[in-house]
């Protein structure tokens, strides 16, 4: 990576310092040169694809949104020098000054519409978020949380229930209008900006999906919470800056339905990612991050009586088994 970067004339004789990791392969190095900080990100080609990260970049910058700017590029090494978003995380924000939230949500969401409606001219050309991804996805779920780190079986029985309940979530992210979808909407990848707020970070993986999915991402993180009442304010908030022709699609009853649904295929998701981060790739920080993102399913639980099994699963098995991660 430093032969790279001293190739390039620029940057020669500049040193690179650690800037952050992530739950993936790749790591961030800063770069100073003069007043100017870039960014350099170290994506090993055995273990990640820099292809959709550039191309997803570029899809950003046409919508004209903050997103970081590819000036160099080695794929074949897996290295990309990119502008600077600085080093304020909406994550930090929240939690330093609460009295923000109001204004850094507001800008979150705006961004988060304009990627919607902007992004219809790039969102065919991004994978689809189908049946077969959001099944494998739920599956993490039982197979590394339930199964490796809990050491859960399910009964016959237990085993329909859950099938049951995949089959509830899949159908509702299927059935809602399919957008452009960052799929890591939340605080611990937007960055405060001065200008043209939030910076969006770790866009890669984005696909063509449901219309809620983001929206959860961002209100029901699973880094941190807000009272329900001010999540649905903020969802309300969304949802009447929707352009007409999608409100006439859906109604806010039925927003509502898609979007606390969609949340628990994104948390059951989510969990399932964390106990396979600890197990697979050394990295058990992300189990405390569990009992709040489960946290949020068993709040819907009165509502909702087809999740009564997932509910009771979560209450009775999985958070007692949690106990000691945190």
């Amino acid at each position: 990576m430093k032969d790279w970067i001293g190739s390039i004339d620029a940057f020669a004789g500049c040193t690179p310092t650690p800037a952050s990791d992530d739950a993936s392969f790749r790591r961030y190095f800063r770069l100073q040169t003069g007043a100017d900080s870039f960014v350099v990100m170290d994506a090993p080609p055995e273990k990640e694809d820099c292809l959709p990260f550039v191309r997803v970049a570029g899809y950003l910058e046409a919508m004209r949104l903050n997103a970081p700017r590819i000036i160099e590029a080695d794929l074949d090494d897996g290295f990309l020098l990119l502008s600077d978003l600085g080093t304020h995380l909406y994550l930090d924000a929240l939690q330093q000054s609460s009295g923000d939230a109001g204004r850094l949500y507001t800008d979150a969401i705006s961004a988060l519409l304009t990627m919607q409606r902007r992004g219809i001219a790039f969102q065919a050309s991004l994978p689809p978020y189908d049946d077969a991804l959001l099944r494998f996805e739920l599956s993490l779920f039982h197979d590394w949380l339930c199964g490796t780190h809990l050491g859960l079986s399910f009964s016959a029985a237990e085993a329909k229930a859950w099938q049951t309940c995949c089959d509830l979530l899949t159908e509702n992210a299927l059935n809602q209008p399919q957008v452009f979808v960052h799929r890591d909407y939340h605080s611990r990848n937007l960055m405060v900006t001065d200008e043209n707020n939030p910076g969006i970070l770790d866009f890669q993986d984005a696909v063509e999906g449901p219309l809620t999915y983001d929206l959860v991402s961002l209100l029901k993180d699973c880094y941190v919470r807000w009272p329900a009442e001010q999540v649905r304010q903020w969802a309300l908030q969304f949802y009447r800056g929707l352009d007409g022709s999608m409100r006439s699609q859906v109604d806010e009853l039925q927003f509502r339905r898609y979007f606390e649904l969609m949340g628990v295929q994104r948390h059951v998701k989510a969990a399932g990612i964390f106990a396979r981060l600890n197990h697979r790739d050394g990295k058990p920080a992300y189990l405390a991050d569990i009992p709040r993102t489960l946290s949020y399913i068993v709040e819907l639980g009165p509502q909702y009586e087809e999740l009564q099994f997932l509910v009771r699963l979560i209450e009775e098995n999985v958070m007692p088994g949690m106990v000691g991660d945190a």
